[in-house]
């Protein structure tokens, strides 16, 4: 057999070139992690134009665009509950210049729904940052007769068939929450999504729907104006933007399916090198620690809750449990 030494090399040297050899190989990839982002970035919204999710996304790209000296650029995706831009991010080049801004149900919730996604979460995404916890309001059209969250179960089970709920999409919390409602009060309520929150509010407030959950940014204005009545906040604290509207949970309502909360979070391709999921994140932390950007986010109801990328993940896998739960208890699941 042929040995190291016969070559005329010593381990020693071997080592030495073994070395020499890796470090030359990551010098290109090492320049690239020091210079990022050497190129615009994409922040791609899974979700329509105009929704609480949107909003965030812009107002992180607004700011960090000139912390980082490159243009962001805010990439709605809508359709299929967040299916196909999450996709779209998971499938990128995992150079740092794509990042997706997106809600739980894509980043977490549809893996319950369906039994085929085009990406895994787990496989196809890093996790860069929780940006905040996302709780919402449960509406209702000003023509049904509830104040309060029991009123409310009374009137749908006295109303069986009869009352039709929405939501900005399949899987959204919009439409679980609902369906958990329908199913656990034998009301037989009729689902109606939407391509997004906008048009949702739109058919709540005309009353072609008598009742939605939604986030406190679209649906205040047009509860202060009598369009639409609010019946309480889901999770285990009120909105500081509504803090005399109780929560469902105080009124009655403590199944988990009304305590859990959504997040908006980032994420970005698999593989993307973890000194840019880092920096990324840092910067994200840093932003929302200013008064401005954590009260503008507050204002649409949400709580700051901008994290590095292992407590994200930490929540994630705390919070996974309850999702798969609740898809289940509502009957939701898509398989």
């Amino acid at each position: 057999m042929t040995s190291i030494r016969s070559f005329g090399l010593s381990r020693r040297h071997l080592l030495r070139a073994t070395a020499a050899a890796g470090a030359a190989g990551l010098l290109p990839l090492a320049q690239a992690q020091s210079s990022w982002p050497d190129k615009p970035i994409r922040f791609v919204v899974p979700f329509n134009a105009g929704g609480a999710t949107d909003i965030v996304a812009r107002l992180l790209s607004e700011k960090l665009a000139p912390k980082l000296g490159q243009p962001i650029v805010v990439d709605n995706r809508g359709g299929a509950g967040g299916i196909l831009g999450t996709d779209m991010v998971a499938k990128a080049a995992p150079d740092g210049s794509t990042f997706t801004v997106a809600l739980s149900t894509s980043l977490l919730i549809n893996q319950f729904l369906y039994s085929k996604l085009p990406y895994s979460p787990q496989k196809d995404l890093a996790l860069v940052s929780q940006v905040a916890v996302a709780p919402v309001v449960l509406a209702v059209h000003p023509s049904v007769p509830a104040k309060n969250a029991q009123e409310l179960l009374t009137y749908v089970r006295a109303n069986r068939g009869k009352v039709a709920y929405g939501s900005w999409g399949i899987g959204s919390y919009a439409h679980l929450g609902g369906a958990f409602m329908s199913r656990s009060q034998n009301a037989d309520m009729a689902h109606v999504a939407y391509k997004g929150e906008a048009l949702m509010l739109q058919d709540l407030i005309g009353g072609q729907i008598q009742m939605a959950f939604a986030s406190a940014l679209g649906a205040k204005p047009h509860a202060d104006t009598g369009r639409l009545r609010l019946i309480g906040v889901t999770g285990e604290q009120r909105m500081e933007i509504l803090p005399q509207l109780p929560t469902l949970a105080e009124q009655g309502m403590r199944e988990d399916a009304y305590r859990i909360v959504g997040f908006v979070g980032m994420a970005a391709p698999a593989r993307t090198p973890p000194e840019i999921v880092q920096r990324m994140s840092r910067e994200v932390q840093q932003l929302c620690e200013q008064p401005e950007i954590r009260a503008r986010i507050v204002a649409m109801g949400f709580s700051v809750a901008a994290s590095t990328p292992e407590a994200f993940a930490a929540a994630y896998r705390r919070d996974a449990p309850a999702w798969e739960a609740l898809v289940k208890e509502s009957g939701a699941s898509l398989d």
